[in-house]
């Protein structure tokens, strides 16, 4: 089994322990500042993440700094949980994929916009709207700036990407033109 797949595995039980007995979206922001937390921290994080240190110490040292944390009961539970199982490796897909359960089953999607000037958040969320009506589901939008677009934009919405940029347009004209 792939890391990634482990990862999706305990983020889907993680949701669905996560709906039942706490917020998943204070679960998601617990699970969020862990990781960066653990950043911050290369001492702890290269003992916990290291195969050569016993499972028994990583899991004592786990169960400490959850009591210092003072995450939720689910959120330590699953912390304790990997460390014992000397999974913590899988701890930022595992994040990563629980984010995108959750706005899944939110029924949002995520979005990038890219532009070749900044937007204005009037525009943003005018764009946010019309990405919201195409794809049934509520957006929230990143925005990136890339001048080599020249103008338009380009807006990737999962796996389905609407190009109206200026450097495509042109690109299909002079395909048309070398025919």
């Amino acid at each position: 089994m792939t890391s990634r797949t482990a990862a999706t595995r305990y983020a889907r039980a993680l949701l669905d322990v996560a709906s039942k007995e706490a917020d998943p979206e204070k679960v998601e922001r617990e699970l969020d500042e862990f990781v960066a937390f653990l950043r911050q921290q290369p001492a702890l994080d290269r003992v916990l993440m290291n195969p050569a240190v016993p499972t028994p110490r990583k899991r004592a040292a786990m169960a400490d700094v959850v009591s210092l944390a003072k995450l939720s009961p689910v959120t330590g539970k699953l912390l304790v949980l990997l460390a014992e199982r000397d999974r913590l490796p899988l701890l930022v897909d595992l994040a990563t994929r629980y984010r995108e359960l959750l706005m899944e089953r939110q029924n949002i999607v995520s979005a990038e916009v890219t532009t070749a000037e900044p937007l204005s958040p009037d525009r943003t969320s005018a764009i946010e709207k019309q990405l919201a009506t195409l794809t049934g589901k509520r957006v929230t939008i990143t925005t990136k700036v890339d001048d080599s677009i020249l103008g338009g934009m380009v807006a990737r919405v999962g796996s389905t990407v609407y190009d109206g940029s200026i450097a495509t347009q042109l690109k299909k004209i002079r395909e048309r033109l070398a025919t």
